[in-house]
Order: structure tokens, then C-alpha cells, then sequence
């Protein structure tokens, strides 16, 4: 399936139910990394040496604990991976695939794909007005200046809608992008994401969340708008309110939405808002990178994530485990199916996976020029997913049939070139493979 990221997003059915090419799974396990032998290793690192060199290299250098990736073809029921550690540096406790992450902003495809079965059953629609399932946003007023005064305003010159908040394109700030009076009335007004410490951190001022999401959402629709809405691709809180417009629409709690809907029926046990005491022994700690030395801001046996959100957090609140991730990703490359049952129909997950930006938003010097974005995650090519601000990724690919995970815990993901190189990696093992069976 390839995707381009220029076609208008007018959605007919014919449109949504888009043919693609895929190559056999027979033929795909025979020509590509560790597929003669998928059936019986579970570490695939001699398949993959430039994705586990990659590993071998932040492990033993202590740059981080661990670094755990996964790869999954097709519908083969589990993923192998690649790479390892421990827990926390300086102990015995290696990780595996059920080993607990936080996966940040991972959870965006995860409330991405829960806004489009709802679309999908025609209680939201793509192009509707948030205003209609959120009165609050009606007239919204947006920033002459995204840094400047909070009253130099004018209006918004037309609706949120569902789309802009899946694609952030609605105009929305967010506590870790924005800057000046804006930034300050998000941490005023308790309009935070994801959780980082129990402890006092540089960069994170403390802040007292808004009590629950419908409050969340609620003062979050009285602070103005960094840009119009449709105009402007730039990250935000957006995917954290389709949290409230999920409750809204399904009549259930955010939470419980996705337990109901994705998490059991995907198989996915390990993914979880709020972590059990019960399960702790398996949550990875979380390191900040201060001049290239990792020191812990979050260990995984008194971490925050252990207490119950104030604000469940769609954008970024989720931990979940290398395993579950991966059926995640198995659902979306089937099309919706998983062990013979339908998470989620073909159609929604083809729009959900398609590019549904705005035409002609403005992505100029953003983290996304020249590609395109889909419910919650990045459309490139024939790919869609997103990575996490502690360093994990994860992507699915339709054309190769790959669903492939990233796991480790560093904040903040930038501190290292991981991303970059494992990306590289994984494209250096597939050509050197490939360059083999050619000479054969």
C-alpha cells in the first residue's frame, strides 16, 4: 500500500477501501531477515547485526539499560526480537518482551485508532465539529502571536474538528511545545500529559493537574489557540482531548474504552495507565541524560506510574510491554483482525493509517515536511507510527508486511541519535539480505 501524503482528504467510500499490493507472507518470511528460521529462534540478533550492534553498543557502554527491539511478519503470532539488558543499570534483572515501558506518546496511534472505531460505528465523524460532542469549543479564539499576550486574539475562522485533533492541525498548544503566557496557563491551569517523576526535575516546573478529564478539557477550552484550526501542522495536547471526546461519544469512561474495545480484545494484558503494585517487578526504570550520563528520574519499583493518573492521558500516559505493543501493531497489518477476530474493521484502519491532513496545511519546518499523518501517527510511505519522548518507537510497514518496536528508557529521546540509527539499521540488514540473495 502506498500512501500519498498530497492527496486531498476527501474521503469517499471508494477512497477508504484503497487495493494494495502485498507480497505473499510464504514469499516475504523466505526472502527477508530470520525467515527461515522464524519459527525457531526467538533472538534473531544474527539476522538483524546491524540493528544488534546498535543494541550491543548503548548497553555495554551504559548509555542505557537496556535496548530491546522487536520484529513481527505478518500475522505470525509473536514477535522476535533483538537486542536486551537489564531493568536498571547496575542490576542482574535482564528485560524481555514482558518487561514494562513507559511508551509516552506511543499511546497516540493507541487513542488514534480508539477515535476511528467510533468513527468507524458513526457516533463521531471525521470532518465533525469537536464543538458537537464538545460544546466548550464552539468559539474558540486563536493567538496573533503563539509566544505573545493571551488577550491579543481573534477568532478561530472555522470549527475544530475530529480530523485536525487526530493530525494535530487543530491549532492547540502543548505544555512541552509551547512558550510564554500560553505555556504558563497550561501549567497553571493543570493541562498536562504524561507523567514523568515523583521528584523535582529541571525543565518540569511542579504543577497540579486539573481534577479528572472532563475539567481538563473543560479549562483547556478557555485558553486561546496557537494557530488557526487546519491551517498548521504542530504537536499538541490534541490527542490527550480526543481522551474526553472518546468518553463523550461511547458513554464510557476513557480508560475503560480502551480496555474494552482494543486492549482485551487485541490480547494486549500488559498495558496499563496505572500500573498494578502486582507488576512492578517488571517495570524498566526511566533514566534522564544529563552531558551524556544517565542518572534515574523514575525507578520502575517506586515509579509514579504505580499511582493512579490525576488525567488518564491518551497522549501519552500508557505503559505497555514489548509483547503487547506488538499485537497492537499486529491488529493494524491486519487490517483490523487478530487470532481470527476483528478488533477493528479494514476501512478504519486503512484511514486510520492513511494521510488525513488538512489539504494545504502548512508542514514547513515541521518534524514531519513532506510526509503526512494519520489518526495519531506519522504516514511515510507505507508506513505509520510514532515514537515516545523516553526513546522507544514503533512503526508497522504494509508493503513489507514488518511490524517492528524500539524499547528503552531515556529521557529526553533527543539526547541520542537512537532513532536515526535504528531506522539505518534496519534498512542496512534488509539491503545487505537482499545484495546475498541476489548473488545466490
Amino acid at each position: 500500500m502506498t500512501i500519498d501524503p498530497a492527496a486531498a482528504p476527501v474521503l469517499s467510500r471508494r477512497a477508504l477501501i484503497r487495493t494494495s499490493v502485498l507480497m505473499s507472507g510464504g514469499a516475504m518470511l523466505s526472502t527477508l531477515p530470520f525467515g527461515r528460521a522464524a519459527l525457531a529462534l526467538h533472538d534473531v540478533s544474527e539476522s538483524w547485526p546491524h540493528v544488534a550492534a546498535l543494541a550491543e553498543r548503548y548497553v555495554a557502554s551504559g548509555k542505557v539499560a537496556n535496548m530491546l527491539m522487536t520484529f513481527g511478519w505478518g500475522d505470525a503470532p509473536h514477535a522476535h526480537t533483538v537486542g536486551g539488558g537489564t531493568l536498571a543499570l547496575g542490576k542482574a534483572e535482564p528485560v524481555d518482551e514482558n518487561s514494562l515501558y513507559r511508551i509516552y506518546s506511543m499511546s497516540k496511534p493507541i487513542t488514534g485508532m480508539a477515535t476511528m472505531i467510533l468513527i468507524d460505528e458513526g457516533r463521531l465523524g471525521l470532518d465533525q465539529p469537536l464543538y458537537e460532542i464538545l460544546p466548550a469549543f464552539r468559539d474558540m479564539q486563536v493567538l496573533l502571536d503563539p509566544e505573545g499576550p493571551l488577550d491579543n486574539t481573534v477568532p478561530a475562522i472555522r470549527p475544530i474538528t475530529i480530523r485536525h485533533l487526530l493530525t494535530h492541525t487543530a491549532g492547540l498548544g502543548y505544555q512541552i511545545v509551547s512558550k510564554g503566557p500560553l505555556r504558563d496557563a497550561y501549567n497553571a491551569q493543570g493541562i498536562v500529559g504524561g507523567r514523568v517523576s515523583r521528584m523535582p526535575l529541571p525543565g518540569f516546573p511542579p504543577v497540579t493537574p486539573a481534577p479528572g478529564l472532563a475539567a481538563w478539557a473543560d479549562r483547556l477550552a478557555q485558553l486561546p489557540l496557537m494557530y488557526q484550526p487546519g491551517t498548521r501542522w504542530s504537536y499538541s495536547c490534541s490527542i490527550d482531548l480526543l481522551g474526553r471526546v472518546i468518553e463523550v461519544a461511547s458513554g464510557m469512561p476513557f480508560e475503560a474504552f480502551l480496555q474494552k474495545r482494543i486492549f482485551e480484545p487485541c490480547g494486549m494484558t500488559s498495558t496499563f495507565m496505572t500500573v498494578p503494585r502486582s507488576e512492578a517487578h517488571r517495570l524498566t526504570d526511566n533514566y534522564g541524560i544529563v552531558g551524556g550520563t544517565p542518572f534515574p528520574i523514575d525507578p520502575g519499583t517506586n515509579s509514579v506510574y504505580l499511582d493512579p493518573p490525576e488525567v488518564p492521558a491518551g497522549g501519552g500516559g500508557l505503559v505497555s510491554s514489548p509483547k503487547d505493543y506488538d499485537r497492537f501493531l499486529r491488529m493494524l497489518l491486519g487490517y483490523g483482525r487478530i487470532d481470527g477476530r476483528f478488533v477493528m474493521s479494514e476501512e478504519a484502519v486503512r484511514v486510520g493509517t492513511s494521510n488525513l491532513l488538512p489539504e494545504g496545511v502548512d508542514l514547513s519546518g515541521t518534524w514531519i515536511e513532506g510526509e503526512g499523518h494519520g489518526a495519531g501517527g506519522r504516514v511515510r510511505g507505507a508506513q505509520y507510527g510514532w515514537g515516545g519522548a523516553a526513546g522507544t518507537l514503533a512503526a508497522v510497514d504494509f508493503d513489507l508486511k514488518l511490524r517492528s518496536g524500539l524499547f528503552t528508557q531515556y529521557m529526553p529521546a533527543e539526547a541520542y541519535p537512537v532513532r536515526t540509527e535504528f531506522q539505518a539499521a534496519i534498512e542496512a540488514d534488509l539491503a545487505a539480505l537482499r545484495a546475498e540473495r541476489k548473488a545466490a
